[in-house]
């Protein structure tokens, strides 16, 4: 398997007719095990859009996305929830994280959400938490953390199902810059102990300098790709 996440001839419109917008037109890209790729674009431009249908929330009008190798989208009756379940985790802006459960239920939550209970989850949510030098604060509920801890909790969150791919939809957006690069740094360690592919939408050109790669969009077109070499051969062309 050369990629954890891959995507030939994306397309997505919503509504018909003189109402149908094309949010994605001919979207193809990849990312490896282990890195870490930005996602940018003006507001509009197909970001979440294609972050969503990467994520197996949204199924796109036209194209295929592989993951670890599996297509996904070829008319076969897929469990698109246990597949995120068992293969994605995300990350968003603000965290959300549960508000009346600690940082470590936040991460047990998830544990027994893929069917990990008792003292294997405990061990596992403890061993996260260490992992992201937050386990001194497994018993604080989400307003007793600053920022940037409540962020590495949502990343040990993400991390609970061991997924092949990480989304983060600007997870440094509610951040000042030096603790938006410790995130974003702490995203590329991620990737590379972990061997997780990690998409991370954001317009914050400063984050970039951490990333491996980046995937510009425009007007739900591909205008750049991290690496040319990488990127999948249209099927039909574009």
């Amino acid at each position: 398997m050369e990629y954890a996440i891959e995507a030939t001839d994306l397309a997505k419109s919503y509504g018909e007719g003189h109402t149908r917008v094309e949010a994605l037109k001919g979207i193809s890209m990849a990312v490896r095990p282990g890195e870490l790729f930005a996602i940018m674009g003006a507001s509009g431009s197909g970001k979440t859009t294609l972050l969503m249908i990467l994520g197996l929330v949204t199924e796109p009008t036209e194209g295929r996305v592989l993951l670890e190798g599996e297509n996904i989208y070829n008319g076969k009756r897929f469990d698109l929830q246990r597949l995120r379940r068992e293969k994605v985790g995300f990350i968003f802006q603000f965290a959300n994280l549960i508000p009346f459960l600690t940082a470590k239920e936040n991460v047990l939550l998830s544990l027994e959400l893929i069917g990990i209970f008792g003292r294997q989850a405990d061990s596992r949510a403890m061993e996260l938490l260490e992992y992201l030098e937050v386990a001194d604060r497994a018993g604080n509920l989400p307003e007793q953390l600053s920022g940037g801890e409540r962020q590495r909790v949502a990343i040990a969150r993400a991390l609970a199902n061991n997924p092949a791919i990480i989304l983060a939809d600007e997870p440094t957006a509610a951040l000042d810059t030096e603790r938006g690069l410790s995130v974003m740094r702490l995203l590329r360690k991620v990737s590379k102990d972990q061997g997780t592919a990690i998409l991370v939408v954001t317009h914050d050109t400063r984050m970039i300098s951490e990333v491996d790669g980046v995937i510009r969009l425009m007007d739900g077109r591909m205008v750049e790709h991290g690496d040319s070499k990488r990127q999948p051969q249209s099927q039909n062309g574009r």
